[in-house]
């Protein structure tokens, strides 16, 4: 299957967020991808119940590893599934980078996230513009992707998405070169098969994100590779998104 998903991060008010999931409705009405809009907190529970009816998925940006305590402020994954998500985005590199997100957190965050069926984790990997300048982009992948996998065992139903994101491309207008892209994605696929064995093809899909946009959608979701796209600042606009989108289901 393939995946679009749109991140839209903390734009947009709840009134705002149900204009623009309106527009979603009427510019989605048949897909052949799955499509998953990623409100913020705020506005997911009125989302999701609009998009009930239609091919939408609904997810969230973040969640705790905890079921339930004294966690001031957090959200939980059963918290996420009564709301109506079907997906949780993990470790995003504005998470890593702000409010700081190390690989063990999100270890955390990725297994809980598997066990409060049917949501299905997002995890989110990248590097960033000094470590491609140092031609050390695969060893913090491969770091990201280690510890964040680590010790986890994908059960029957059990999936996962990793979404490929160089830091240094998000919300900056460039992206790398589409061999690069692809070498990462396939580098992903790799590892992901490693790590779960023969389940890792129907289970696992690997997108890419990072400052895309209609203009530079259509090549990187024509990738072997490529499973789909994360879409942040696109996915604001209905009619710039269904552009984007369209590549892929295409």
């Amino acid at each position: 299957m393939k995946f679009v998903i749109a991140n839209w991060k903390m734009n947009l008010s709840v009134e705002a967020s149900i204009a623009l999931a309106k527009n979603y409705a009427k510019q989605f009405k048949k897909t052949t991808a799955e499509i998953v809009v990623c409100p913020s907190f705020t506005s997911l529970p009125f989302i999701a119940k609009m998009l009930e009816e239609t091919p939408l998925a609904v997810g969230a940006q973040n969640m705790f590893w905890e079921k339930t305590g004294a966690f001031t402020g957090e959200i939980s994954p059963n918290d996420l599934v009564e709301l109506g998500a079907a997906y949780v985005i993990i470790g995003h590199s504005e998470r890593r980078e702000h409010l700081g997100e190390e690989d063990w957190m999100i270890n955390r965050k990725l297994r809980a996230a598997l066990e409060a069926k049917p949501l299905c984790p997002v995890l989110c990997i990248g590097e960033g513009a000094e470590d491609r300048d140092n031609d050390q982009r695969e060893e913090v992948l491969s770091r990201q992707l280690g510890e964040a996998l680590s010790g986890i065992e994908l059960k029957a139903g059990q999936n996962i998405i990793v979404a490929y994101e160089p830091v240094w491309a998000i919300a900056s207008g460039m992206t790398p070169e589409l061999d690069d892209i692809d070498y990462v994605l396939d580098m992903i696929r790799v590892f992901l098969r490693r790590a779960f064995g023969d389940t890792a093809d129907a289970a696992c899909a690997v997108l890419y994100g990072g400052s895309v946009n209609s203009e530079t959608a259509k090549k990187i979701a024509a990738l072997p590779s490529c499973d789909g796209l994360l879409v942040g600042g696109a996915s604001l606009q209905a009619k710039e998104f269904y552009r984007v989108a369209a590549t892929v289901v295409e």
